[in-house]
């Protein structure tokens, strides 16, 4: 799901780090006021599982790539901050280590993918966990790879529109709506049915290691 470098235009990465920014300093003041001290190594080994599993992306030609996120899970197990802020070290991390993504990518990868992500899990999550919590773990891991997919792919679909040459020809990325919509939200459908398989099991994992604990 990751945009890499090149294909955004400053007119969009540029205001997107000022948003990303303010977005990650809120963040933290929220997880330091909100995080228990018991809860940081729980964290910290699905934010590292989240790492692993996005590592493994498979390639778009809308510009994007399909992966496991983890992001639903993050969302409903932690709440949308920290889920955001663990995203962002993760797509950070993966920028700098292996080139997934990018550096000028990373603030609109990170709004989308972490905090777009985030709220649309925990929405989901309020919606339909009193009817059914297996429902609402599997639409908050589907929600939280198709908002964030259709969020990118109407960032991707601007580009034509935001930089280009006097004679209309494109800068950076050169496809409008009619190509990034489909190529990269038709995906990620079937993708956010793997993900919410894999919240429900994970968070089912979870639990169960939560009751067992001496």
């Amino acid at each position: 799901m990751h945009i890499p470098d090149g294909f955004i235009s400053p007119q969009t990465y540029v205001p997107a780090y000022a948003a990303a920014a303010a977005a990650w300093a809120y963040g933290a003041r929220r997880l330091r006021r909100g995080l228990r001290e018991e809860t940081i190594p729980l964290v910290a080994v699905m934010t590292a599982l989240a790492f692993v599993l996005s590592m493994i992306a498979v390639p778009l030609p809308g510009g994007t790539s399909v992966h496991a996120t983890l992001v639903g899970l993050l969302a409903v197990l932690f709440g949308v901050w920290a889920s955001f802020l663990a995203v962002s070290l993760v797509l950070l991390l993966q920028a700098l280590l292996f080139g997934m993504g990018g550096i000028t990518s990373l603030p609109v990868n990170a709004l989308a993918m972490g905090l777009v992500g985030s709220c649309a899990a925990r929405l989901f999550l309020a919606l339909l966990r009193r009817w059914s919590m297996k429902a609402a773990l599997f639409a908050a891991g589907w929600a939280a790879v198709v908002f964030p997919a259709a969020a990118l792919a109407l960032v991707l679909g601007a580009q034509p529109h935001l930089a280009h040459r006097a004679d209309g020809t494109p800068l950076f990325f050169p496809f409008g709506f009619g190509i990034t919509l489909p190529a990269v939200i038709l995906p990620h459908l079937l993708a956010g049915a793997g993900e919410g398989v894999l919240t429900v099991l994970v968070f089912q994992f979870v639990s169960k290691l939560r009751r067992t604990k001496p």
